[in-house]
């Protein structure tokens, strides 16, 4: 009851009003924010995210930069890279991909002309293109790394507090690839809808339907991207 009460309190005080400021797509970082502060009450969150893409435009972890949280970016445009690396220093920035298999490789990117379309998959490339509103300016070859390595090298000594998972394409593949048993995020937030600029909204229902299968409970849905929560916690 007394947690109610704290969290009642604070809510509809006028200065918590006044500053809730999102840097994410449609507000999932404050989403995010309100579950695990006050839902969870997790102190001091870690974060892991795949796809950081911008130090702060369109990212689902810089609210947490900006209180003082940590966590690892992963970034492969190298322009963006160093970008994040230089405005969030205190960070853990890596300019390689995730992948989706055991060993590392190189594999293709394909940078767009709207930067935030970037992928490693071609066909999505490929229909982004035909679509007319943007275009592919680069290939490079980047090294990808498998997502458990990168749970077992920065996570091994706690559980992850929020993943973020936006790679264009490739997300249900990299999700399906982790390891659940071991590592099991108290929450996730995963771009559910395919980029049909000007159409209806197509969610991806794969991601959505593994997720529910590994545990996960839908805590919010922004249309784009949809927020998992661990059923055990929630």
């Amino acid at each position: 009851m007394k947690l109610l009460e704290k969290i009642y309190n604070k809510f509809f005080d006028n200065a918590y009003f006044s500053q809730k400021i999102s840097y994410a797509q449609s507000g999932e970082d404050l989403i995010v924010d309100f579950l695990l502060t006050w839902v969870l009450q997790v102190k001091d969150p870690c974060y892991l995210d795949i796809g950081a893409h911008h130090p702060y435009a369109l990212s689902n972890t810089y609210l947490f930069y900006k209180k003082g949280c940590r966590g690892v970016n992963i970034e492969p445009d190298p322009f963006l890279f160093n970008y994040i690396k230089k405005m969030r220093p205190n960070d853990i920035t890596i300019n390689k991909g995730v992948g989706f298999k055991r060993e590392s490789q190189l594999a293709d990117f394909y940078i767009m002309s709207s930067r935030e379309l970037n992928t490693f998959s071609i066909s999505e490339a490929q229909r982004i293109s035909a679509a007319g509103t943007t275009t592919i300016r680069e290939i490079k070859k980047i090294e990808l790394i498998n997502i458990n390595s990168l749970f077992a090298q920065y996570f091994s000594d706690r559980d992850l507090d929020f993943l973020s998972v936006d790679v264009e394409g490739l997300d249900y593949e990299i999700l399906n690839s982790m390891n659940f048993a071991s590592y099991h995020p108290k929450v996730i937030c995963v771009e559910t809808s395919i980029y049909n600029w000007g159409g209806p909204v197509i969610k991806m229902q794969e991601t959505i339907d593994l997720l529910l299968n590994k545990g996960y409970s839908i805590y919010a849905d922004t249309a784009i991207n949809t927020i998992f929560v661990r059923k055990d916690l929630f």
